[in-house]
């Protein structure tokens, strides 16, 4: 089951045009959790040398998208989500890590916890709290805002 689970993930994932451009890998999940790196280059940093909000918050978006997809059973969208950002985000990698907190047959909130690792240490930089409603729950024309994650 695990295996159909990652396997799963990893299509939608790949399927996402916009996580291959900005280089970010799907590299944990679970019935209800999921895990998503950057690695940190200059391209995805503000005039300060930080990590773009934009990046961390694709980041939350996504991996809450992913938790709570997968913790409903399949295809979600994001019906809304906030993001505190909490120190500059510097380091070599981006970690953002998601698990549903409440699943229920329509929807999943979920949490984001957003991490910068650098010298195998990980420093929380931003933390995230969205509500993800399953795909067939938003219905055509529902006007549900969502990610399409």
């Amino acid at each position: 089951m695990t295996q159909d689970l990652t396997a799963f993930a990893q299509a939608v994932f790949k399927a996402q045009p916009f996580s291959g451009f900005i280089g970010a890998e799907l590299t944990a999940v679970g019935s209800d959790s999921a895990e998503i790196r950057v690695e940190n280059r200059p391209e995805l940093q503000q005039q300060h040398g930080f990590v773009h909000g934009g990046v961390l918050s694709y980041l939350a978006d996504n991996a809450l998208t992913f938790a709570g997809g997968l913790a409903l059973g399949g295809d979600a969208l994001t019906a809304e989500y906030k993001i505190n950002y909490c120190r500059p985000a510097t380091g070599d990698v981006v970690i953002a890590r998601a698990t549903s907190l409440v699943t229920t047959r329509r929807q999943a909130v979920c949490q984001c916890l957003i991490y910068m690792e650098q010298d195998g240490e990980e420093r929380l930089v931003a933390t995230a709290q969205g509500t993800i409603v399953a795909a067939g729950a938003a219905g055509a024309g529902a006007g549900v805002p969502g990610s399409g994650d």
